[in-house]
């Protein structure tokens, strides 16, 4: 049995006339441990999908499960780091950390809880900031709290809707290798949305390109077939890695093109230019 299943869903906004079919026919499965990218358009609908997915939205057809039981609303055993990063700002990077673990654990005493809110301000190395509050901190600072957070929580999937897409590059790199090392000490389940192909193929296991909308559905899944841990300086000469990233690229081109000379509309395509990963992290 798949860790996470969609099998057949479909998402419409509106009635009748006014009716768009965002998503259609999405099957996907996710085992237990795996780490997976899903690349796409922007306004193709990925934040629908990562919705359906932590059970925000229903699907208008078709079904979500978790474990093998249907998603039905929001979880903490699905934990979300959104692209914003939804801090309470009168509080401190602890107390914002301390307020999610206490929802989650309410048998624990508050020295327990405030000694799993030092844990994961340490993993994310931010220990000298955990007084701060976020008006005194960068962006990156800020998301490495949102990180935090949600991994303090202990889920069992960590769900990334482009979380790391507003940072710089350095931060970004940063962040990417800090979620690496945490999901690689704690096997949890992981599903990534990115417009960056080379960060999907840094990071997962699989990429799953969703074609875009309206009815956007998900493409053929590329294999990363890169031995863990991924060394950044090394993948520029690694042929794996050309050859994969060249075939998503390819992939992403020709749907995009295929779309626009359908419909007469201008998609934004991924993060395709070509890049050294030295110095970009």
């Amino acid at each position: 049995m798949a860790y996470l299943e969609l099998n057949n869903v479909y998402k419409t906004y509106g009635q009748g006339d006014y009716a768009t079919e965002v998503l259609s026919n999405i099957n996907l499965t996710i085992e237990e441990g795996e780490f997976v990218a899903i690349v796409g358009f922007t306004g193709s609908g990925k934040t629908t999908l990562v919705n359906l997915i932590n059970g925000l939205l229903q699907p208008t057809r078709g079904e979500v499960l978790f474990k093998g039981l249907p998603v039905l609303g929001t979880s903490h055993e699905r934990g979300v780091i959104f692209q914003n990063y939804s801090l309470l700002p009168w509080l401190t990077v602890g107390q914002n950390i301390f307020m999610a673990v206490k929802e989650v654990f309410p048998k624990k005493t508050k020295k327990e809880l405030q000694e799993l809110v030092a844990e994961y301000v340490d993993m994310v190395n931010l220990t000298p900031a955990i007084n701060k509050r976020p008006k005194e901190l960068s962006g990156g600072m800020r998301q490495r709290v949102a990180v935090a957070r949600a991994l303090a929580m202990k889920p069992e999937m960590i769900i990334m809707d482009e979380p790391l897409g507003a940072l710089d590059a350095l931060t970004r790199g940063n962040l990417q290798d800090e979620i690496l090392n945490i999901w690689g000490k704690e096997k949890r389940t992981a599903l990534l949305i990115t417009n960056d192909v080379d960060e999907g193929i840094y990071m997962a296991d699989r990429i799953i390109p969703l074609r875009p909308g309206p009815k956007a559905t998900l493409g053929p899944e590329f294999k990363i077939n890169i031995e863990r841990p991924r060394d950044k300086t090394e993948l520029n000469d690694n042929a794996n890695f050309k050859e994969t990233r060249n075939a998503i690229i390819e992939y992403l081109m020709d749907i995009g093109n295929e779309r626009k000379s359908v419909e007469q509309e201008v998609y934004e395509l991924p993060d395709l230019t070509p890049k050294s990963f030295v110095g970009r992290f």
